[in-house]
């Protein structure tokens, strides 16, 4: 089973950026943690500042993976282009988020990508990504 994780913008600033939002951890290091955990699942991994960037790796490994697990960081409020790149794949796609995003800023509390994604997982720090990965690798489609 193949696996591709596309984190957006920020995300590559997790172990720095607000600990007491995101936590102290890299996701590098949570990264290598979830593979040793899984080694029979292939976890590719992605991060990009860059919209365009984030669309072009959901069409490149939409068709090609068994499950994105997309954390698109501030784009999940924003982008009609990221969702459209959602609903064109075939690959199942769950929306994930490090922190609740209903307990924050009003702005975020409408994602522009729920609809098109087969779940949501929210407030659960980085092990929100492996919660995704369970319900992807367990057939909760």
């Amino acid at each position: 089973m193949k696996i591709q994780i596309i984190n957006g913008p920020n995300l590559n600033l997790l172990g720095v950026r607000e600990p007491e939002v995101y936590g102290d951890q890299t996701f590098g290091g949570y990264l290598d943690r979830l593979r040793s955990d899984n080694p029979d699942i292939e976890i590719d991994y992605f991060q990009s500042n860059i919209e365009g960037e984030i669309i072009n790796k959901i069409q490149e490994s939409g068709f090609q993976s068994d499950g994105i697990i997309l954390n698109a960081g501030g784009y999940t409020h924003t982008s009609v282009a990221i969702r459209d790149a959602i609903k064109a794949v075939s690959a199942p796609v769950i929306e994930v988020h490090i922190s609740n995003v209903h307990a924050r800023e009003q702005f975020r509390h409408h994602s522009m990508l729920s609809a098109v994604c087969l779940g949501v997982i929210a407030g659960f720090g980085t092990d929100s990504y492996r919660l995704a990965l369970s319900a992807l690798t367990h057939g909760k489609r």
